[in-house]
Parts: structure tokens; C-alpha cells; sequence
């Protein structure tokens, strides 16, 4: 007997209980309530469990990997574009693929605590597929596939506020970000003056030297910062001024 080949492709997968009480309990911590739940099930559901469950008609989390991608680095672009105008294209470069990298992902994926809820094959679970890295990444940028295609953009932008942007305020990437640059151009845009740095004090064995530092404008101190170098000391104070001339001017 011919097996039609539409009629297969269009049966739905039909999940547990089990997993369905899963994700329910996952809407509820996230406080995110899916109109379609089969996008958040095909999120944490990765090809091996696919694989082990041929006639479940599952579908794995590949695509919606494919669209988080893009989704993530739109929404991130646009967060950068808006918070760091004094940012050239270059800095808003290295910034944004410092963030959306797979290290940074596993990052977001491991504090939400998504292995917890993926879908995978015995095989996979066996060889600790729960935490590998890459598997991590993936299912964070499917999950914001899914976010979109469910809620729109302004859902997604809203949960990156929670989890993603405010680890920019807070440094997390200030490797790849040039503090004093930005504090510098900031300071000439409102001609207010001239920026100077001191070290004001060495701390620890030669071996594993901390410095501080403040930065200083017209002889009063906008930031004090803490490194393992002058140069990151320096940095960590521009920083800090940043935020604190950013705080002035949404209260004046």
C-alpha cells in the first residue's frame, strides 16, 4: 500500500503529559505564556530525540534555531544602536558578536536553566548532551525563534531587557568596549571640559597586582574603577562615569 506523503506531514506531534506539564511549568517561571506551546516544544527538542521517536512526527529545533539567530542579532543591534550612540560601526561590531558568540549563549542558556528542559535522545543524555555547550547555544537562539514567531519582536526585545542587556551595563563585555573612548566623546559633545586619569593606589603582591583608579573632569571625580592592569582600571572607571552621567541626566 502507496502511504501518502502529504497525509503524514500532516500529522501533529502528540507530546506526554509528562513534557506537557514540563513547559506549562516553564511558562509559569518565565512568566510567557505561548499562544502556540508546539513552538516551545519544538524549541528544546533536539534531533536525537527526533531520532528516537520516528513516528511521533517531532520536528527538531534546527529552524527555529536558524530564525533566533538572526532575531537575536536584530534585536541586539537595535539595543546597541539606541544605548551607545557614541559608539562608532566598528565598536558596535565587535560588541554585538562578543554578545551573541556561543560562550555568551551558554552564559544566558545556563542561568535560565534551560538543559533542565531539553528534549533529548538516551543516547545523547548519556554522553552529557544536557550540557554541552553547543547544544546550549542552540536551543537559547531556537527559543527566540520561537518567541518571535509567538509573541513578535517587542516580547523578545522585552525578555532580553531581563536576561541579556543589563550584563552590558554591568561590564560583562567590557573587554571588547572602549570606555574611555566613549566617555571621551561624550565629554566634547557637552564642551565640558578636559578628562585626566590617576592610579590612586596598588594593591597586592607583584604576582597578582590590583590597581584603582578615578577619572577626573575639571577637578571633580566621575568614577572610580578596580583592574588587574592600570589600562583596565582606567577603563572600569570610565565606565562607572558613564553610567553616573547617564543617572544625572535622567534626573535633571
Amino acid at each position: 500500500m502507496k502511504v501518502n506523503s502529504k497525509s503524514m506531514h500532516a500529522k501533529k506531534a502528540v507530546f506526554s503529559e509528562s513534557v506537557k506539564l514540563q513547559f506549562e511549568e516553564f511558562q509559569q517561571h518565565f512568566n510567557i505564556r505561548f499562544d502556540n506551546p508546539s513552538l516551545l516544544y519544538q524549541a528544546f527538542t533536539h534531533s536525537s530525540y527526533v531520532n528516537e521517536h520516528r513516528r511521533k512526527y517531532f520536528t527538531d529545533n534546527e529552524r527555529l534555531e536558524f530564525l533566533g539567530d538572526a532575531v537575536l542579532e536584530l534585536s541586539v543591534s537595535q539595543h546597541l544602536f539606541q544605548q551607545y550612540t557614541a559608539m562608532s560601526e566598528g565598536e558596535l561590531t565587535k560588541l554585538r558578536a562578543a554578545i551573541v558568540c556561543e560562550p555568551s549563549l551558554v552564559v544566558f542558556a545556563n542561568e535560565l536553566n534551560f538543559g533542565k528542559y531539553v528534549l533529548l535522545g538516551k543516547g545523547e543524555e548519556l554522553t552529557g548532551g544536557r550540557e554541552r555547550p553547543a547544544l546550549l547555544a542552540d536551543v537559547f537562539e531556537a527559543f527566540i525563534g520561537a518567541l518571535y514567531l509567538d509573541k513578535g519582536l517587542a516580547t523578545v526585545v522585552s525578555f532580553l531587557e531581563t536576561i541579556v542587556f543589563p550584563k552590558i551595563e554591568l561590564g560583562a563585555f567590557s573587554h571588547v568596549m572602549d570606555y574611555k573612548s566613549q566617555l571621551q566623546e561624550v565629554i566634547q559633545q557637552q564642551n565640558n571640559g578636559m578628562l585626566s586619569y590617576e592610579i590612586v593606589e596598588e594593591k597586592g603582591p607583584a604576582h597578582n597586582r590590583t590597581f584603582v583608579s578615578r577619572v577626573i573632569l575639571n577637578a571633580k571625580e566621575l568614577g572610580i574603577g578596580n583592574g588587574r592592569s592600570k589600562k583596565e582600571a582606567e577603563q572600569q572607571a570610565a565606565r562607572l562615569a558613564i553610567l553616573a552621567l547617564k543617572d544625572y541626566e535622567r534626573e535633571e
